[in-house]
Protein backbone atom coordinates (compact mmCIF):
# COMPACT_ATOMS: atom_id res chain seq x y z
CA UNK A 1 0.00 0.00 0.00
CA UNK A 2 1.23 3.75 -1.21
CA UNK A 3 2.17 5.58 1.95
CA UNK A 4 3.02 9.21 2.77
CA UNK A 5 6.03 10.79 4.45
CA UNK A 6 7.24 13.95 4.89
CA UNK A 7 10.34 14.90 2.65
CA UNK A 8 12.99 17.41 2.52
CA UNK A 9 11.47 21.11 2.73
CA UNK A 10 11.92 23.12 -0.45
CA UNK A 11 14.29 25.88 -0.64
CA UNK A 12 11.84 27.97 0.54
CA UNK A 13 11.30 26.23 3.47
CA UNK A 14 7.84 25.30 2.88
CA UNK A 15 7.22 21.40 3.28
CA UNK A 16 7.35 18.84 0.96
CA UNK A 17 5.27 15.25 0.53
CA UNK A 18 6.80 11.83 -0.53
CA UNK A 19 4.46 9.28 -2.00
CA UNK A 20 6.18 5.87 -1.37
CA UNK A 21 4.79 3.41 -3.90
CA UNK A 22 5.55 -0.03 -5.47
CA UNK A 23 4.84 -0.41 -9.06
CA UNK A 24 3.19 -3.37 -10.56
CA UNK A 25 6.38 -5.43 -11.00
CA UNK A 26 7.34 -4.72 -7.30
CA UNK A 27 10.14 -1.96 -7.62
CA UNK A 28 9.76 0.65 -5.34
CA UNK A 29 9.12 4.32 -6.08
CA UNK A 30 8.89 7.50 -4.97
CA UNK A 31 7.21 11.14 -6.08
CA UNK A 32 7.66 14.38 -4.23
CA UNK A 33 4.83 16.84 -3.75
CA UNK A 34 4.76 20.37 -2.62
CA UNK A 35 1.01 20.17 -1.21
CA UNK A 36 -0.20 16.94 1.23
CA UNK A 37 -3.75 17.05 -1.07
CA UNK A 38 -1.62 16.94 -4.20
CA UNK A 39 0.06 13.39 -2.76
CA UNK A 40 -2.76 11.81 -1.58
CA UNK A 41 -4.71 12.22 -4.19
CA UNK A 42 -1.79 10.73 -6.49
CA UNK A 43 -1.25 8.00 -3.99
CA UNK A 44 -5.26 7.08 -4.12
CA UNK A 45 -4.83 7.46 -8.02
CA UNK A 46 -1.83 4.77 -8.20
CA UNK A 47 -3.06 2.33 -5.99
CA UNK A 48 -6.89 2.57 -7.99
CA UNK A 49 -4.83 2.39 -11.49
CA UNK A 50 -3.27 -0.90 -10.10
CA UNK A 51 -6.31 -2.54 -9.12
CA UNK A 52 -7.79 -1.64 -12.71
CA UNK A 53 -4.76 -3.19 -14.37
CA UNK A 54 -4.09 0.45 -15.79
CA UNK A 55 -1.31 1.49 -14.32
CA UNK A 56 0.94 3.98 -16.18
CA UNK A 57 4.97 4.38 -15.09
CA UNK A 58 5.01 8.25 -14.35
CA UNK A 59 8.33 8.34 -16.14
CA UNK A 60 6.72 6.75 -19.66
CA UNK A 61 6.39 8.61 -22.22
CA UNK A 62 9.70 10.52 -21.50
CA UNK A 63 10.61 9.39 -25.14
CA UNK A 64 10.72 11.97 -27.82
CA UNK A 65 8.13 10.59 -30.71
CA UNK A 66 11.14 10.24 -33.48
CA UNK A 67 13.05 8.03 -31.00
CA UNK A 68 9.97 5.75 -30.45
CA UNK A 69 8.49 6.30 -34.60
CA UNK A 70 12.11 4.70 -35.58
CA UNK A 71 12.02 1.90 -32.87
CA UNK A 72 8.40 0.95 -33.90
CA UNK A 73 9.26 1.07 -37.99
CA UNK A 74 12.24 -1.21 -37.10
CA UNK A 75 9.79 -3.55 -35.45
CA UNK A 76 7.28 -3.55 -38.56
CA UNK A 77 7.22 -6.63 -40.94
CA UNK A 78 7.11 -4.15 -43.85
CA UNK A 79 8.54 -5.39 -47.38
CA UNK A 80 11.09 -3.27 -47.91
CA UNK A 81 9.32 -0.99 -50.40
CA UNK A 82 6.83 -0.29 -48.15
CA UNK A 83 9.56 0.21 -45.11
CA UNK A 84 11.02 3.20 -47.36
CA UNK A 85 7.89 4.83 -48.52
CA UNK A 86 6.73 5.20 -44.46
CA UNK A 87 10.03 6.14 -43.37
CA UNK A 88 10.40 8.64 -45.68
CA UNK A 89 6.96 10.42 -45.27
CA UNK A 90 7.50 10.67 -41.40
CA UNK A 91 10.61 11.93 -41.98
CA UNK A 92 9.97 14.49 -44.80
CA UNK A 93 6.03 15.03 -43.07
CA UNK A 94 5.56 14.32 -39.57
CA UNK A 95 9.33 14.54 -37.37
CA UNK A 96 9.48 18.33 -38.45
CA UNK A 97 6.55 19.09 -36.15
CA UNK A 98 6.14 15.98 -33.50
CA UNK A 99 9.83 14.39 -33.92
CA UNK A 100 11.52 16.57 -31.27
CA UNK A 101 8.56 16.24 -28.53
CA UNK A 102 8.29 13.54 -26.14
CA UNK A 103 4.91 11.09 -26.18
CA UNK A 104 3.54 12.14 -22.93
CA UNK A 105 3.49 15.83 -24.31
CA UNK A 106 1.59 15.34 -27.08
CA UNK A 107 -2.29 16.14 -27.25
CA UNK A 108 -4.65 15.91 -29.04
CA UNK A 109 -5.11 19.47 -30.38
CA UNK A 110 -1.14 19.05 -31.45
CA UNK A 111 -1.93 16.46 -33.74
CA UNK A 112 -4.66 19.06 -35.21
CA UNK A 113 -1.78 21.23 -35.66
CA UNK A 114 0.33 18.75 -37.47
CA UNK A 115 -3.49 17.33 -40.07
CA UNK A 116 -3.31 21.57 -40.74
CA UNK A 117 0.26 22.25 -41.61
CA UNK A 118 -0.43 18.75 -44.13
CA UNK A 119 -1.26 20.60 -47.58
CA UNK A 120 -1.27 17.48 -49.72
CA UNK A 121 -3.74 15.24 -51.55
CA UNK A 122 -6.43 13.91 -48.97
CA UNK A 123 -5.35 10.35 -49.92
CA UNK A 124 -1.91 11.06 -48.99
CA UNK A 125 -2.84 12.94 -45.33
CA UNK A 126 -5.54 9.51 -44.99
CA UNK A 127 -2.02 7.43 -45.24
CA UNK A 128 0.24 9.64 -42.88
CA UNK A 129 -2.27 9.84 -40.33
CA UNK A 130 -2.93 5.98 -40.69
CA UNK A 131 0.87 5.69 -39.58
CA UNK A 132 1.32 8.30 -37.06
CA UNK A 133 -2.09 6.62 -35.45
CA UNK A 134 -0.39 2.92 -35.68
CA UNK A 135 2.53 4.54 -33.61
CA UNK A 136 0.92 6.07 -30.72
CA UNK A 137 -1.73 2.67 -30.92
CA UNK A 138 1.41 0.93 -30.44
CA UNK A 139 2.41 3.63 -27.35
CA UNK A 140 -0.71 2.84 -26.03
CA UNK A 141 0.57 -1.05 -25.87
CA UNK A 142 4.03 -0.45 -24.25
CA UNK A 143 2.22 1.56 -21.30
CA UNK A 144 4.30 4.72 -22.60
CA UNK A 145 0.48 6.89 -22.79
CA UNK A 146 -2.52 6.12 -21.26
CA UNK A 147 -4.61 7.10 -24.33
CA UNK A 148 -4.02 7.47 -28.55
CA UNK A 149 -4.37 11.21 -29.42
CA UNK A 150 -5.49 10.81 -33.05
CA UNK A 151 -8.77 8.95 -31.45
CA UNK A 152 -9.54 11.70 -30.01
CA UNK A 153 -13.18 13.25 -30.82
CA UNK A 154 -11.83 16.82 -30.96
CA UNK A 155 -9.38 15.20 -34.17
CA UNK A 156 -10.81 16.00 -37.50
CA UNK A 157 -9.70 13.28 -39.31
CA UNK A 158 -8.84 13.17 -42.54
CA UNK A 159 -12.02 12.44 -45.10
CA UNK A 160 -12.14 9.18 -46.36
CA UNK A 161 -14.52 9.37 -49.63
CA UNK A 162 -14.47 6.99 -52.28
CA UNK A 163 -14.31 7.93 -55.60
CA UNK A 164 -15.96 5.71 -58.35
CA UNK A 165 -14.05 4.61 -60.89
CA UNK A 166 -14.53 5.74 -64.11
CA UNK A 167 -13.34 3.77 -66.99
CA UNK A 168 -11.64 4.81 -69.88
CA UNK A 169 -13.75 4.92 -73.46
CA UNK A 170 -12.63 2.37 -76.13
CA UNK A 171 -11.53 5.24 -78.12
CA UNK A 172 -8.62 6.63 -75.26
CA UNK A 173 -7.36 2.92 -75.30
CA UNK A 174 -6.96 2.70 -79.17
CA UNK A 175 -5.62 6.27 -79.34
CA UNK A 176 -3.02 5.95 -76.25
CA UNK A 177 -1.80 2.70 -78.17
CA UNK A 178 -1.11 4.70 -81.22
CA UNK A 179 0.54 7.44 -79.25
CA UNK A 180 3.48 6.03 -77.61
CA UNK A 181 6.25 5.60 -79.71
CA UNK A 182 6.25 1.32 -81.94
CA UNK A 183 8.68 -0.55 -79.18
CA UNK A 184 6.65 0.54 -76.45
CA UNK A 185 2.88 0.19 -77.38
CA UNK A 186 2.29 -3.62 -76.65
CA UNK A 187 2.47 -2.22 -73.00
CA UNK A 188 -0.96 -0.84 -73.24
CA UNK A 189 -1.99 -3.37 -74.83
CA UNK A 190 -0.71 -5.46 -71.96
CA UNK A 191 -2.12 -3.49 -68.87
CA UNK A 192 -5.72 -3.13 -71.00
CA UNK A 193 -5.72 -6.90 -72.44
CA UNK A 194 -4.79 -8.60 -69.38
CA UNK A 195 -5.24 -6.23 -66.55
CA UNK A 196 -1.47 -5.87 -65.63
CA UNK A 197 -0.45 -3.14 -63.51
CA UNK A 198 2.26 -1.26 -64.60
CA UNK A 199 4.98 -3.05 -62.67
CA UNK A 200 3.46 -6.31 -63.51
CA UNK A 201 3.80 -5.17 -67.72
CA UNK A 202 7.57 -3.55 -66.96
CA UNK A 203 8.09 -7.31 -65.43
CA UNK A 204 6.73 -9.90 -67.50
CA UNK A 205 8.64 -11.92 -69.49
CA UNK A 206 8.31 -14.23 -72.64
CA UNK A 207 9.23 -17.19 -70.41
CA UNK A 208 5.92 -16.27 -68.47
CA UNK A 209 3.83 -16.29 -71.52
CA UNK A 210 1.95 -19.55 -72.90
CA UNK A 211 1.24 -19.32 -76.32
CA UNK A 212 -0.53 -22.72 -76.74
CA UNK A 213 -2.41 -22.89 -73.15
CA UNK A 214 -3.71 -19.25 -73.72
CA UNK A 215 -2.45 -18.10 -70.35
CA UNK A 216 0.01 -15.75 -68.71
CA UNK A 217 1.94 -16.10 -65.47
CA UNK A 218 1.87 -13.40 -63.14
CA UNK A 219 5.05 -13.61 -61.72
CA UNK A 220 7.15 -10.86 -60.66
CA UNK A 221 7.20 -6.76 -61.15
CA UNK A 222 9.77 -4.08 -61.37
CA UNK A 223 10.03 -2.01 -58.21
CA UNK A 224 11.54 1.31 -57.80
CA UNK A 225 13.35 2.33 -54.83
CA UNK A 226 14.58 6.13 -53.72
CA UNK A 227 17.38 7.09 -55.85
CA UNK A 228 15.61 4.94 -58.80
CA UNK A 229 16.98 2.24 -58.20
CA UNK A 230 15.07 -1.38 -59.78
CA UNK A 231 14.83 -4.32 -58.35
CA UNK A 232 12.25 -7.39 -59.25
CA UNK A 233 9.88 -8.41 -56.90
CA UNK A 234 6.72 -10.32 -56.56
CA UNK A 235 3.21 -8.98 -57.32
CA UNK A 236 1.49 -6.45 -55.28
CA UNK A 237 0.56 -8.43 -51.89
CA UNK A 238 3.37 -11.16 -53.30
CA UNK A 239 0.80 -12.94 -54.79
CA UNK A 240 1.11 -14.35 -58.45
CA UNK A 241 -1.41 -15.16 -60.42
CA UNK A 242 -2.49 -16.59 -64.09
CA UNK A 243 -4.95 -14.71 -66.50
CA UNK A 244 -6.17 -15.68 -70.01
CA UNK A 245 -4.19 -14.84 -73.02
CA UNK A 246 -7.11 -13.45 -75.81
CA UNK A 247 -6.03 -14.43 -79.15
CA UNK A 248 -6.04 -10.29 -80.05
CA UNK A 249 -3.38 -10.06 -77.22
CA UNK A 250 -1.42 -12.53 -78.43
CA UNK A 251 -1.33 -12.09 -81.83
CA UNK A 252 0.09 -7.98 -81.07
CA UNK A 253 2.65 -9.61 -78.22
CA UNK A 254 3.51 -12.22 -81.63
CA UNK A 255 4.34 -9.37 -83.64
CA UNK A 256 6.02 -7.45 -81.26
CA UNK A 257 8.44 -10.18 -80.46
CA UNK A 258 9.34 -10.51 -84.20
CA UNK A 259 10.30 -6.82 -84.29
CA UNK A 260 11.55 -5.98 -80.29
CA UNK A 261 13.03 -9.71 -79.35
CA UNK A 262 13.63 -10.05 -75.50
CA UNK A 263 16.27 -8.76 -73.62
CA UNK A 264 17.21 -10.91 -70.59
CA UNK A 265 17.60 -8.12 -67.97
CA UNK A 266 19.16 -9.16 -64.35
CA UNK A 267 18.45 -7.08 -60.93
CA UNK A 268 18.13 -8.15 -57.41
CA UNK A 269 15.69 -9.45 -56.06
CA UNK A 270 13.15 -7.98 -53.21
CA UNK A 271 15.47 -5.01 -52.30
CA UNK A 272 18.77 -3.04 -54.13
CA UNK A 273 20.93 -4.59 -51.53
CA UNK A 274 19.36 -8.46 -51.96
CA UNK A 275 22.32 -11.05 -52.56
CA UNK A 276 19.85 -13.09 -54.24
CA UNK A 277 19.52 -12.16 -58.49
CA UNK A 278 16.89 -12.74 -60.41
CA UNK A 279 16.85 -12.85 -64.46
CA UNK A 280 14.18 -12.67 -67.29
CA UNK A 281 13.45 -12.21 -71.18
CA UNK A 282 11.57 -9.14 -70.45
CA UNK A 283 9.63 -7.84 -73.49
CA UNK A 284 9.35 -4.09 -72.49
CA UNK A 285 13.10 -2.47 -71.98
CA UNK A 286 14.51 1.31 -72.27
CA UNK A 287 16.57 1.76 -75.71
CA UNK A 288 19.83 1.03 -73.38
CA UNK A 289 18.97 -2.49 -72.55
CA UNK A 290 17.63 -1.99 -68.78
CA UNK A 291 14.32 -2.84 -67.20
CA UNK A 292 11.72 -0.31 -67.38
CA UNK A 293 11.82 2.51 -64.60
CA UNK A 294 8.14 4.25 -64.27
CA UNK A 295 9.74 7.40 -63.39
CA UNK A 296 10.82 7.46 -66.36
CA UNK A 297 7.92 6.13 -68.59
CA UNK A 298 5.57 8.77 -66.93
CA UNK A 299 7.15 11.35 -67.22
CA UNK A 300 9.13 10.88 -70.71
CA UNK A 301 6.07 8.65 -72.74
CA UNK A 302 2.84 8.37 -71.10
CA UNK A 303 2.03 12.09 -69.70
CA UNK A 304 3.42 13.51 -73.84
CA UNK A 305 0.67 10.70 -74.93
CA UNK A 306 -1.74 11.68 -72.92
CA UNK A 307 -1.24 15.40 -74.22
CA UNK A 308 -1.43 13.90 -77.94
CA UNK A 309 -4.27 12.14 -77.05
CA UNK A 310 -6.26 15.10 -75.31
CA UNK A 311 -6.93 12.99 -71.75
CA UNK A 312 -6.68 15.18 -68.81
CA UNK A 313 -3.13 14.39 -67.27
CA UNK A 314 -4.19 13.59 -63.47
CA UNK A 315 -3.82 10.55 -61.13
CA UNK A 316 -6.81 8.81 -62.45
CA UNK A 317 -5.63 9.00 -66.13
CA UNK A 318 -2.30 7.23 -65.35
CA UNK A 319 -1.76 3.42 -66.74
CA UNK A 320 -3.59 2.18 -63.84
CA UNK A 321 -6.80 3.37 -65.87
CA UNK A 322 -5.95 0.14 -68.22
CA UNK A 323 -7.08 -1.84 -65.49
CA UNK A 324 -9.83 -0.31 -64.70
CA UNK A 325 -10.76 -0.96 -68.65
CA UNK A 326 -10.03 -4.28 -68.71
CA UNK A 327 -12.24 -5.03 -65.71
CA UNK A 328 -15.50 -2.71 -66.79
CA UNK A 329 -14.99 -4.97 -70.16
CA UNK A 330 -15.35 -8.37 -68.15
CA UNK A 331 -17.96 -7.23 -65.84
CA UNK A 332 -20.00 -5.95 -68.89
CA UNK A 333 -19.47 -9.40 -70.50
CA UNK A 334 -21.18 -11.18 -67.46
CA UNK A 335 -17.76 -12.28 -66.03
CA UNK A 336 -18.27 -13.60 -62.38
CA UNK A 337 -17.10 -10.72 -59.73
CA UNK A 338 -14.56 -13.80 -58.15
CA UNK A 339 -13.22 -14.19 -61.62
CA UNK A 340 -12.29 -10.55 -61.95
CA UNK A 341 -10.81 -10.34 -58.64
CA UNK A 342 -8.52 -13.31 -59.57
CA UNK A 343 -6.99 -11.85 -62.86
CA UNK A 344 -7.04 -8.57 -61.11
CA UNK A 345 -4.97 -9.89 -58.44
CA UNK A 346 -6.93 -9.02 -55.41
CA UNK A 347 -6.51 -10.11 -52.43
CA UNK A 348 -10.42 -9.99 -51.59
CA UNK A 349 -13.19 -10.37 -53.81
CA UNK A 350 -15.46 -7.95 -51.43
CA UNK A 351 -12.66 -5.00 -52.38
CA UNK A 352 -13.12 -5.79 -56.53
CA UNK A 353 -17.35 -5.61 -55.33
CA UNK A 354 -16.77 -2.60 -53.38
CA UNK A 355 -14.84 -0.80 -56.53
CA UNK A 356 -16.78 -1.86 -59.11
CA UNK A 357 -19.85 -2.78 -58.72
CA UNK A 358 -21.55 0.39 -60.05
CA UNK A 359 -20.08 -1.03 -63.47
CA UNK A 360 -21.73 -4.24 -63.27
CA UNK A 361 -25.32 -4.26 -65.69
CA UNK A 362 -28.03 -3.77 -64.52
CA UNK A 363 -30.30 -6.99 -63.31
CA UNK A 364 -33.61 -5.36 -63.71
CA UNK A 365 -34.35 -6.77 -67.12
CA UNK A 366 -32.72 -10.27 -65.88
CA UNK A 367 -34.62 -10.35 -63.20
CA UNK A 368 -38.00 -9.86 -65.03
CA UNK A 369 -37.05 -12.28 -67.19
CA UNK A 370 -35.98 -15.04 -65.15
CA UNK A 371 -39.12 -14.76 -62.91
CA UNK A 372 -41.38 -14.29 -66.32
CA UNK A 373 -39.90 -17.52 -67.49
CA UNK A 374 -40.14 -19.48 -64.68
CA UNK A 375 -44.13 -18.98 -64.23
CA UNK A 376 -44.26 -19.65 -67.82
CA UNK A 377 -42.66 -23.11 -67.44
CA UNK A 378 -44.84 -23.74 -64.22
CA UNK A 379 -47.97 -22.59 -65.71
CA UNK A 380 -47.32 -24.65 -68.98
CA UNK A 381 -46.40 -27.69 -67.04
CA UNK A 382 -49.64 -26.97 -65.08
CA UNK A 383 -51.57 -26.82 -67.90
CA UNK A 384 -50.68 -30.24 -69.53
CA UNK A 385 -50.94 -31.62 -65.76
CA UNK A 386 -54.92 -31.15 -66.35
CA UNK A 387 -55.01 -31.84 -69.80
CA UNK A 388 -54.33 -35.40 -68.91
CA UNK A 389 -56.45 -35.49 -65.44
CA UNK A 390 -59.54 -34.38 -67.95
CA UNK A 391 -58.61 -37.57 -70.39
CA UNK A 392 -61.09 -40.42 -70.04
CA UNK A 393 -59.31 -43.58 -68.93
CA UNK A 394 -59.06 -46.32 -71.53
CA UNK A 395 -60.08 -49.25 -69.09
Amino acid sequence: MASISSGRPADDGSPRYVVNYRDPEGRQRRKTFRRKAEAVAFRNTVEADKLRGTYLDVDAGRISFRAYAEEWLDSRTFSPLTYEATELRLRLHVFPTLGHLELRQIKPSTIQKLLRSMEMAETYRRVIFSNVSAIFSAAVDDDMIAKNPCKASSVTRPATSRRKVVPWPTEWVSSMHDALPPQYRIAVTLGSGLGLRQGEVFGLAVEDVDFLRGVVEVRRQVKVFGGNRLVFGLPKGDKTRTVPLPESVATELSNHLATYPRRSITLPWGTPHADKKSSAGLILTTRERSALNRNYFNTRLWKPGQAHVGIEQSRDNGMHALRHWYASVLLDAGESIRAVSEYLGHSDPGFTLRTYTHLMPSSTERTRAAVDAAFAAGRHAGKETDTELEQPSRG
